[in-house]
């Protein structure tokens, strides 16, 4: 294994290592957590809005405009797509929106957890072969995917976990230790 791959092995055991484990306790990190209802108007631009004020808080700047991407777009998805189960779905009530950012010395954690269970359609490649592009460029785009796409390129990791009361979070991780994003080839 080159030094760039065995680098990268030991830079995503460590972030695993700081987001299932306890972290060092003489560093607190930094924590925000929203709740949004996906029927009111601005709740797309809320969330955006209070993606930045935390990140410039927190002296995060390399990563306010890719990180304020990935939430409108994962924010977006549980707007338009999520169908809360049936036992936390209420007549008349509101979709529920958790937004939560966890951030370490050297990781953002950003989660959107909404109440649909249905996991979402993580892309696993490419969908579509460069060489098909041209003048219909839109027709060999997905149909559906296409946020998690983004935020797939944006973010270094992208998963998601069953909630234990219903519904799921998506979870996408950017790094900070100088702003290195890079994956290995």
């Amino acid at each position: 294994m080159d030094a760039r791959k065995s680098e990268h092995v030991v830079n995503e055991v460590d972030a695993f290592a700081h987001w299932f484990a306890a972290p060092d306790p003489s560093f607190a990190g930094r924590f925000l957590a929203l709740t949004l209802f996906a029927e009111f108007p601005d709740t797309v631009r809320v969330a955006r809005d209070m993606t930045v004020e935390f990140l410039r808080g927190a002296v995060a700047d390399a990563v306010v405009d890719d990180a304020r991407l990935a939430v409108s777009e994962l924010v977006g998805n549980v707007v338009n797509h999520a169908v809360p189960d049936r036992h936390l779905a209420q007549p008349g009530g509101a979709r529920r929106i958790d937004v939560t950012f966890k951030m370490w010395p050297k990781w953002l954690f950003i989660g959107v957890a909404d109440e649909d269970s249905t996991p979402p359609v993580l892309p696993i490649g490419e969908a579509y072969s460069p060489a098909l592009m041209g003048e219909l460029s839109e027709a060999v785009f997905p149909d559906s995917g296409r946020g998690l796409l983004i935020v797939q390129r944006l973010a270094v990791a992208v998963w998601w976990t069953p909630e234990e009361r219903g519904g799921k979070t998506v979870w996408c991780r950017f790094d900070l230790d100088g702003g290195t994003t890079e994956r290995p080839d």
